[in-house]
């Protein structure tokens, strides 16, 4: 429903539907692109997401996500300043873990604001996963 309503307001692109599952997070999600924006419509089908929308409700932003050429400078930059990256579990993560589904190398900070949370994923293999996600969709 929220992918065809962006799609008819905006004119948006909507990517294929994408599977995450992994270590009992279970989402599905799409981007949309529009403009120089883009962003995910996330189903959550089990784990903490599920938790989180049936707390919050359909709608709730929970997370911005952002984008670094080097991220093992950036895992180095957040260690140097006290602060330990996590996984997508708030598990403290390793240097040598920084890996997701997508293909793209990925951290979080530990959340400090209530439910929001901010991941930073390396930009090459991102933008190439994005562009896959397109892949036969008009």
């Amino acid at each position: 429903m929220a992918c065809a309503y962006y799609a008819d307001v905006f004119k948006a692109s909507i990517s294929n539907t994408i599977v995450w599952n992994r270590g009992g997070l279970h989402v599905h999600y799409a981007i949309v692109k529009f403009g120089g924006e883009r962003f995910m419509l996330v189903q959550p089908i089990a784990g903490n997401l599920k938790e989180l929308m049936d707390q919050q409700g359909p709608g709730v932003i929970y997370r911005h996500c952002y984008s670094t050429p080097d991220i093992d400078a950036a895992y180095d930059e957040l260690i140097a300043a006290g602060v330990q990256p996590e996984d997508e579990h708030g598990q403290p993560i390793k240097r040598d873990d920084l890996s997701s589904p997508a293909g793209s190398r990925i951290l979080w900070l530990p959340k400090r604001f209530g439910h929001f949370s901010i991941e930073i994923l390396e930009s090459e293999p991102l933008e190439a996963f994005i562009e896959s996600a397109f892949e036969g969709v008009e």
